[in-house]
């Protein structure tokens, strides 16, 4: 197999949670470039509608459902996967890349916010690859499962740094170890199970670092933080035939920030 092949996606069924913007868009866009048929989930019904004519306009075969993927007592799970069998009978790919945070020092943190953060980062990343595990990658014996955890997951926040994250940082660090869990249980279905970690991308979800933007950068080796093509690269390599001897990593794409 040739290296373009290994890397192409054509025929393969992708289903990104939470691919309406930002690093689910990203990936979207560029799993459709290598062939791919796309699935997205996101909470509107009129933003996916939007983005998947946006993704067919450039030749992307696509589908969306909305589904609030935090409101386990609605069966988000039953109906997402439902919903891209519907369409297009199958998955191949399973990115797990909905996820929410909470800013509020540790000593005050509410209960509320720590279960709103580890039900849509943990729970539901685990349900979500178990049902498409189970449905699909089990019988046929074969898959890619990505987990988009985070540098949070690595470590936690200094006392000066007015970042206030202990929930999520928590919970990437659990998406880690739950991306290790199954690629241990899953790798003799021939199930690649994987993480990516990104550092700073100015997405929806990073909103309230701004004020750190130049901070963070200073911090990081290659001097900037994410942009716009930055996580596509690692996500068509973890999503390919390209990575069939990696699993259970969890890479972080962060310009170098998480290595000093």
């Amino acid at each position: 197999m040739s290296v373009k092949q290994l890397f192409d996606m054509t025929g393969k069924v992708a289903l990104i949670t939470g691919g309406t913007k930002g690093l689910g868009l990203q990936m979207a866009e560029a799993f459709g470039e290598q062939g791919a048929k796309v699935f997205i989930s996101a909470r509107n019904a009129a933003e996916i509608e939007a983005v998947v004519a946006d993704l067919k306009k450039q030749g992307i075969e696509a589908a969306g459902v909305a589904c609030d993927m935090g409101n386990l007592e609605t069966k988000p799970v039953q109906t997402l996967v439902d919903a891209c069998e519907a369409a297009f009978g199958t998955v191949d790919v399973l990115v797990n890349n909905a996820g929410t945070t909470w800013g509020q020092p540790a000593e005050d943190h509410s209960y509320e916010g720590w279960q709103k953060v580890m039900t849509l980062n943990v729970d539901v990343c685990f349900l979500v690859a178990q049902e498409v595990a189970r449905r699909f990658m089990i019988p046929r014996q074969s898959g890619k499962i990505i987990n988009i955890a985070s540098i949070a997951g690595f470590k936690g926040n200094r006392a000066n740094s007015g970042i206030h994250t202990v929930a999520y940082n928590t919970s990437k660090a659990a998406a880690i170890n739950l991306t290790r869990a199954l690629a241990g249980e899953w790798g003799q279905y021939n199930i690649n199970v994987n993480a990516i970690c990104p550092g700073y991308f100015p997405t929806k979800l990073a909103k309230g670092l701004e004020k750190v933007t130049e901070l963070i950068k200073q911090g990081t080796p290659l001097g900037r933080i994410g942009g716009e093509e930055d996580i596509k690269g690692a996500a068509v390599f973890l999503a390919s035939e390209a990575s069939r001897h990696v699993s259970g990593q969890a890479l972080a794409v962060d310009g170098g920030n998480s290595a000093v």
